[in-house]
């Protein structure tokens, strides 16, 4: 489980316009089965996934993953008509609400929210995935974090303060981290990578 994210000196992952093409560009490097991202991360993009032109994916895209234990989520057709993964799945817990229109597969894992852990064997065990990346804001990394799911934490720090961004991480103290690699990148950006103790 690979955690990749565009940070600020200040920790925050949002309150900045980050270097998106080279944040993907890093993100090629994991070759990930799994994308997996937070619904708060998709419904950001929803206004301009409406609009985006329907390509298909290229062979080997990984699947995308989406915890909405809320079930807010719904351009689910434009995210399999994206051209950036194989198919979409939702994870949701047992007391998730029913969706408008079932437009989407689902993964049902945990009772009251999304049981992580559980919902990351399942993908392991039906779809033979050995490589999850999270391509998400703070909320779902923290959690993932809290919960000692990481193994690798990349952080790809942007030379700027955000300020009110949300932080990256909020809670306890997740554990020890050991430095990687450290890369100094064009526009003073810096890539760092940790294995997660």
């Amino acid at each position: 489980m690979v955690a990749h994210v565009a940070i600020t000196l200040d920790g925050a992952t949002t309150g900045f316009t980050p270097a998106v093409g080279r944040f993907y560009e890093l993100a090629q490097t994991w070759a990930e089965d799994v994308t997996l991202v937070g619904a708060d991360t998709i419904l950001a993009q929803e206004p301009a996934l409406r609009e985006a032109p329907r390509r298909p994916a290229p062979a080997g895209a990984p699947l995308l993953a989406v915890v909405d234990s809320r079930a807010r989520v719904r351009e689910w057709e434009a995210l399999g008509g994206a051209g950036h993964w194989s198919g979409v799945l939702a994870l949701r817990s047992a007391a998730t609400p029913p969706r408008p229109h079932r437009a989407v597969p689902e993964l049902v894992a945990g009772s009251e929210r999304v049981d992580l852990a559980a919902a990351l064997t399942v993908l392991g065990e039906r779809h033979a995935v050995r490589v999850v990346r999270v391509d998400s804001g703070g909320g779902l990394i923290g959690a993932m974090l809290e919960r000692g799911l990481v193994d690798e934490l990349s952080l790809l720090v942007h030379p700027l303060l955000a300020g009110s961004g949300r932080q990256i991480w909020s809670g306890g103290a997740p554990g020890a981290f050991d430095l990687v690699a450290a890369e100094t990148l064009e526009q003073g950006l810096v890539w760092l990578r940790y294995r997660v103790g």
